[in-house]
């Protein structure tokens, strides 16, 4: 591979992972604005019915299908329940009950859990720029969620919740990442979805209830995290996540609960504390640091 083969290639992984991180802070606020007419389950069924179908038309346009091994069917199978059915059910739910910036705290256990059992499951390693960079990350998502939890908006269900979608989020990423050193990445995330969609299906009812007397405005929301959150960005997350090692990348979805503290401010009017702003920057110091070699 020559050198601006190699150049290209970080900056493509690079432009999937600016990506990703983007659109999922995205998610979050909109979670917020269309939960307020879609109950957890009905949402977690729309959104992903939508991110299922997007993705089979774009894998019917690739024409590529690579017959997955039985542990590859099992690893998606965990991915697809774990991450795209448990995780966002437990994440929708949690939203509804609990702030923000409690749920950016619990969330982002998840990126943590992923960079340990990389390390000793998928044999990465604990790189020291990669450990630092998890502590001061993590040190700034705290500083996000301490004047929240100061404010008393805590609800024990949705801690629980919080911690499931964490947990969960971690499974669904250690189950994926054995499955594109072969399969292609779209091919991966549409069946993971189509399954999350399949453990979601008992919701239809009531989603299309839900969907009968929701506004426009509320639908549209759910239509764009399935295009966009689901769809899009799972798609260019296999991509980087097949080129990249799953604990690095995982600390770089801290940059998402800053993300989101921003755009809840200039697009919802929730306006942050001033402690807040300063954990947004140092979970971006931290995500830096993380990806030094």
């Amino acid at each position: 591979m020559t050198a601006t083969t190699d150049t290209g290639q970080r900056l493509r992984t690079l432009g999937a992972i600016t990506f990703t991180v983007l659109a999922w802070a995205s998610a979050f606020l909109g979670i917020r604005y269309a939960g307020h007419t879609y109950t957890a389950g009905p949402l977690a069924f729309g959104r992903l019915t939508v991110g299922t179908l997007a993705l089979g038309a774009a894998l019917l346009a690739t024409r590529r299908w690579t017959p997955p091994t039985r542990r590859e069917w099992l690893l998606i199978l965990l991915c697809g329940v774990a991450w795209f059915g448990i995780y966002n059910v437990a994440l929708n739910e949690a939203e509804r009950r609990v702030d923000a910036g409690t749920a950016a705290m619990l969330v982002n256990l998840g990126p943590i859990l992923i960079a340990l059992f990389a390390g000793i499951l998928l044999r990465e390693g604990f790189p020291r720029w990669l450990l630092v960079g998890a502590a001061v990350a993590f040190t700034g998502v705290i500083l996000i969620g301490v004047p929240s939890a100061r404010a008393g908006h805590s609800d024990g269900v949705g801690v629980l919740l919080l911690l499931v979608a964490a947990v969960t989020y971690a499974i669904g990423v250690l189950a994926q990442k054995p499955t594109l050193r072969r399969l292609p990445g779209l091919q991966v995330t549409w069946l993971a979805c189509t399954i999350g969609t399949l453990c979601s299906a008992p919701f239809a009812p009531a989603f299309a209830r839900q969907l009968a007397d929701a506004p426009a405005g509320a639908t549209a929301a759910l239509v764009y995290l399935g295009l966009v959150p689901t769809a899009a960005a799972f798609g260019t997350w296999a991509y980087a996540l097949a080129r990249t090692d799953a604990g690095r990348l995982g600390i770089t979805t801290y940059a998402v609960p800053p993300l989101a503290v921003l755009g809840g401010w200039a697009l919802l009017g929730e306006t942050p504390a001033a402690l807040a702003l300063i954990g947004g920057a140092v979970c971006l110091a931290g995500v830096a640091l993380s990806r030094r070699r």
